[in-house]
């Protein structure tokens, strides 16, 4: 298969958010670099690869987008390999955000990575 786009722009996952503007800061607090800031869409970076960011507004051609449930578990996971985890992890805790599971080796072989399984999430920065 020949490559359409570079690698950082295949697979990029987008979560649909409450609160931008706090979903935004908290992924900024982590590392992550604003690339574009579309109000209701943002993208965001790290290490050249992307994450988007969308409120239900920013779907335009459809008339009504609500989610009334807050899921007990995220819907999406980011992992982000870092060399200093244990830095990564005080950050998440300096923040305020409640861990829903604690960082560790998992048993599919990845080492443990900083990811979006933290409970503030829940509580609607996050849907």
């Amino acid at each position: 298969m020949s490559r359409y786009v570079d690698s950082t722009e295949q697979l990029v996952t987008e979560i649909v958010v409450r609160d931008i503007q706090r979903s935004a800061r908290f992924y900024r607090l982590l590392g992550f670099v604003l690339l574009r800031d579309g109000g209701d869409f943002v993208e965001l970076t790290w290490e050249n690869h992307r994450l988007f960011l969308a409120q239900p507004s920013a779907f335009h051609e459809v008339d009504r987008v609500e989610s009334s449930v807050v899921s007990q578990f995220p819907r999406a996971n980011v992992r982000v390999m870092v060399p200093n985890v244990d830095d990564y992890w005080t950050r998440a805790n300096e923040i305020g955000a409640q861990i829903i599971v604690s960082i560790d080796d998992r048993y599919y072989g990845h080492p443990p990575t900083i990811g979006t399984l933290l409970k503030d999430l829940r509580k609607g920065t996050v849907v």
